[in-house]
């Protein structure tokens, strides 16, 4: 969706960066690198086309039922689409890179977690508490009517033509993400002598379960606990902006120092990837 590609560009540009943390640290240049090169092209290969796709062919569910059409669309709005869907990207491999280059891997790793989680936050929650309504609705298959505040689809939205669309992009998606971070891991681990060989991944199979784990568990749950927390705070404020702010700075304040503190549950998923800080 429109509202949530930036957060999801950011993400992936610092997984990507993220995975080659032991390579990209004897760089001095973020974007003279064979990983660099690798993620501008996936980024304008694979995610933005399959952005500007889903915003030509489902233009209602892609802007999150606010247009209802191709003329709702103002041409600058589409542009400045399909441009952030890479921009956010390097954004995110150089602030990962920065990470890397001060010799803090975990958080490298933990700028991809930020991007999940704003998108999954826009997804569920929204401007007003209904963005996950809005997700589960793809008026193609229910006659064209348009979205109203209390219609969703619930599982039936799983067959619907937007999801149909979303699974085939999936096939490009993931394993285009998910191939390259296991071998660039998996390769930096093997050149570290501060890594201890029995606790390299022996495959990509592994480092994929620990991402997936990490994005639709860790990340996802997050993101629902806190639109939770936004809805409850909106109940006492009356003020969704407030709301909002405070239920997202809350959230994150409490999982950071409770779960993902060294050796907390949170950091131990992140070390299946990141597997030291070096030395």
């Amino acid at each position: 969706m429109v509202q949530v590609d930036v957060f999801w560009s950011y993400a992936l540009g610092a997984s990507f960066a993220a995975a080659a943390s032991r390579q990209l640290n004897k760089e001095d240049k973020p974007f003279r690198n064979d990983y660099f090169t690798y993620t501008l092209l996936y980024l304008s290969c694979i995610f933005a086309p399959s952005g500007i796709y889903l915003l030509w062919q489902f233009p209602h569910w892609e802007t999150m039922q606010v247009a209802t059409c191709h003329g709702d669309l103002p041409a600058w709005l589409v542009v400045l689409f399909a441009i952030t869907n890479i921009t956010q990207g390097i954004f995110g491999f150089w602030v990962s890179y920065k990470c890397i280059q001060a010799g803090r891997y975990y958080w490298a790793h933990l700028q991809w977690f930020l991007g999940y989680f704003f998108m999954f936050f826009v997804l569920l929650h929204g401007w007003d508490g209904l963005g996950w309504q809005r997700f589960l609705y793809d008026p193609t298959v229910l006659n064209n009517q348009l979205w109203q505040p209390g219609q969703y689809m619930g599982f039936s939205f799983a067959w619907s033509n937007v999801a149909l669309t979303l699974y085939g992009m999936g096939f490009f998606v993931i394993p285009f993400m998910i191939i390259p971070m296991g071998k660039w891991i998996i390769e930096g681990a093997q050149r570290s002598p501060e890594v201890d060989p029995s606790i390299i991944p022996k495959n990509i199979i592994e480092i994929g379960r620990a991402v997936l784990v990490v994005i639709l568990c860790i990340t996802l749950g997050t993101s629902a606990i806190t639109a939770i927390v936004v809805s409850i705070i909106f109940l006492i404020t009356n003020n969704m902006l407030v709301s909002i702010v405070l239920g997202i700075g809350i959230s994150l304040t409490v999982a950071y120092f409770f779960f993902f503190q060294q050796e907390q549950f949170c950091y131990n998923w992140f070390k299946k990837l990141f597997l030291a800080e070096p030395k």
